[in-house]
């Protein structure tokens, strides 16, 4: 692969993730903005006072007297020196309460993306080698079971099966609370609790994986360099793996990269099942007490996480495919 061709694809894919970062943070800052509801009333009544003075001297602490495109400019000249504001909720910087919640929600989405990519690429690849028998038929009704079913109705119903019922995990939270554990025993501790929640996000991801794995290997089975391999003697274990198995991977590692976004944005509903304390839950709280800093805050970072996840995904397929210049 060549150095200064690498180098360059580099440089243009992250001017464009920038270009994204900068829409989205545009875009819901205005959405944010014009949502009804004044969040200098929140703000009044958590400190149990409303008057009018009180009222515009919070819309001037926190720049709410200002027209929309002066705090559009104040915030995103704060964002480019990683400046995220102040959280009026919780009297905290907005940097420091996400920095403290998103390991969780990165050991959340990293193990759910993991089990779904692990367990739907085998079960795809099991339905395609055995096409139209009664595994196949198992794997496709499995598939589309949990493709079908919403996420928050399969958390409950394992709180329900395993917590409630038979008394096996956690239901709720990240770690047993006053244990004080360390080392191995607190990482067990975390696994355990970790379990039903990346389950719950894991299982739909892994049906769409699944599916699409089983398509795409049925797809390059019929392709001509696959029928030449056979004609050439080879055996049927090299074949899947060498040529079908390689070329069907390639839209699903497409795909998993769009679908990092969508797995950071589904952990909102699993973690507030579960109360999992990561950005998830952080965002859902900023939106029911209108703090606006700090719900922009997850958005960025969630974005952020997003475009790097997808600017890796262009780099694996680049070295995946042979046929893509990695300079184009």
């Amino acid at each position: 692969m060549d150095a200064s061709h690498f180098l360059m694809f580099l440089a243009q894919r992250l001017i464009k993730a920038l270009g994204v970062v900068v829409g989205v943070v545009i875009l819901a800052f205005f959405l944010v903005r014009l949502a009804p509801g004044d969040p200098a009333l929140v703000i009044a009544g958590q400190s149990g006072a409303a008057d009018a003075q009180f009222l515009a001297q919070l819309r001037q602490q926190f720049g709410l007297d200002r027209s929309l495109g002066e705090q559009l400019f104040i915030y995103l000249k704060g964002i480019a020196s990683l400046d995220f504001g102040y959280s009026h909720r919780v009297q905290r910087t907005v940097g420091s309460l996400i920095a403290e919640r998103l390991p969780a929600t990165i050991l959340l989405t990293g193990t759910a993306f993991a089990f779904a990519v692990t367990v739907g690429v085998t079960l795809g690849v099991l339905a395609a080698r055995r096409v139209g028998t009664w595994a196949d038929s198992l794997i496709t009704v499995i598939a589309l079971t949990c493709y079908a079913t919403p996420l928050f109705w399969v958390g409950l119903l394992f709180i329900l099966v395993f917590s409630i019922w038979l008394n096996w995990l956690p239901a709720i939270g990240m770690y047993s609370i006053g244990e004080d554990l360390t080392g191995l025993a607190f990482a067990l501790d975390v696994a355990r609790y970790l379990i039903l929640p990346a389950l719950t996000l894991g299982l739909f991801f892994m049906a769409l994986y699944a599916r699409l794995t089983r398509a795409s290997m049925l797809e390059v089975a019929t392709q001509d360099f696959v029928r030449t391999a056979r004609a050439k003697g080879l055996k049927e274990g090299p074949i899947v793996r060498r040529h079908i198995l390689r070329n069907a991977l390639l839209p699903v590692i497409g795909f998993a990269g769009v679908q990092a976004g969508t797995i950071v944005g589904g952990s909102v509903l699993v973690e507030t099942v579960f109360a999992w304390p990561g950005v998830g839950r952080l965002a859902f709280e900023a939106l029911l007490a209108r703090d606006y800093n700090l719900l922009l805050g997850v958005f960025i970072v969630t974005s952020a996480m997003a475009v790097v996840i997808n600017l890796i995904t262009d780099i694996v397929y680049a070295l995946v495919d042979p046929r893509i210049e990695v300079g184009a």
